[in-house]
């Protein structure tokens, strides 16, 4: 299905990639500030600002009590504080992209690029501010861009960083997350909460780019490809500007490395893959723990977009 999505949205980016095509849609941007090379970086993905709705402060069960998700479908995992853990189903964000909530106390934004494969959970709070986040429906790089609803600046998903507006160059501090099972979720949190569905009509638990993550290239890309040989959609865990090879990771199982720690299990299927999200291939899921424990930020995306947003990042490959 994905890619008669992809013949449709090839279609839309004929779009001028110009400000003044765009001002009808956003007179409250302020493009005369931005931290890009040029505009025709930014092109359509299709959808029109909020034609993919973000949710807002989401409504939430007990894992005990959730009906409905498979044992290997994807989760992101957040835990901020001492209330207990909530996971963020995949099934959801693959049609909403950005889950705008409240955990610990902390305002947070959960945003997943399908594109990229790239799930980060931002601090929602910038200079005493609170910003709340939707998706303009335009890609850079094959990447999501956000944009916050108090100044309709536009923000890279990947980066967490405004490109476009009065916000330019501003940062949003990356919050520690990470994407396993349904399953491995409610056996660690057995008073885990576990976002509900939303009353939304969606296709819920159906992946619309169904062998995605197996294709040659992605989509409305036109970079270089990631070196050393990787393929542009093999999976990468990125710790700041390192990645790490997923397949890397599970060869090994665990892996001390950079005062990190990677710990790798199988049990997740992959989101992109198969037509139902919890049928998926098994790819394994991991987690990333600093000297002491704590768990540390990481994205686990597409070599192509790590190479994309970081060039002159550091692969590591273990040789």
């Amino acid at each position: 299905m994905w890619k008669l999505i992809l013949a449709f949205l090839c279609t839309a980016t004929l779009a001028a990639a110009d400000p003044a095509f765009w001002k009808h849609e956003w007179p409250q941007t302020d493009f005369g500030k931005r931290a890009i090379d040029g505009w025709a970086e930014i092109v359509s993905g299709g959808p029109g600002k909020d034609g993919i709705l973000a949710l807002s402060d989401p409504e939430f069960v007990p894992a005990s009590r959730k009906r409905g998700l498979e044992d290997k479908e994807p989760v992101i995992t957040v835990q901020q504080g001492s209330g207990p853990a909530r996971a963020y189903p995949l099934r959801y964000l693959m049609w909403h992209e950005i889950a705008n909530d409240r955990v610990g106390g902390i305002p947070v934004a959960v945003t997943y690029c399908p594109l990229c494969n790239s799930a980060i959970v931002f601090d929602r709070r910038v200079a005493g501010d609170v910003l709340s986040f939707g998706v303009t429906g335009k890609l850079r790089k094959s990447d999501m861009v956000m944009y916050d609803h108090q100044t309709q600046s536009w923000w890279q998903q990947a980066e967490g960083r405004a490109i476009v507006g009065r916000m330019t160059g501003t940062r949003l501090e990356v919050l520690p997350s990470w994407m396993e099972s349904w399953a491995r979720f409610r056996a660690d949190n057995p008073d885990g909460m576990v976002m509900a569905e939303p009353p939304f009509n969606r296709q819920y638990g159906t992946n619309p780019y169904r062998r995605y993550d197996s294709a040659a290239r992605p989509f409305l890309y036109s970079g270089d490809p990631p070196p050393h040989g990787i393929p542009p959609l093999a999976r990468v865990v990125r710790v700041g500007t390192r990645a790490w090879p997923l397949t890397r990771l599970a060869e090994a199982g665990r892996l001390q490395e950079a005062g990190l720690t990677f710990t790798w299990e199988a049990g997740l299927a992959s989101a992109l893959d198969t037509a139902r999200i919890g049928a998926g291939r098994d790819i394994g899921q991991i987690r990333v723990t600093d000297a002491r424990g704590r768990d540390v930020a990481h994205d686990l995306l597409f070599a192509f977009a790590f190479h994309a947003f970081w060039p002159d990042g550091t692969w590591m490959l273990g040789r």
